[in-house]
């Protein structure tokens, strides 16, 4: 499996490496973090549509 991993932070190279080798070892955290972050897209995007616009 390939995956791209993306920072929403800036990191140490053995931050990077760390992670890279837990990621080897399992490979569900991807999808599990991947699934996590779906969910929370999804609720965020539902929540702006159902809320309501204001008219005069």
């Amino acid at each position: 499996m390939k995956f791209v991993m993306s920072a929403s932070r800036l990191m140490k190279a053995g931050e990077v490496v760390a992670l890279c080798k837990e990621i080897k070892k399992d490979p569900a955290i991807v999808l599990k973090t991947e699934d996590v972050a779906k969910k929370k897209y999804f609720l965020e995007k539902q929540k702006a549509a159902s809320d309501g616009t204001l008219t005069a």
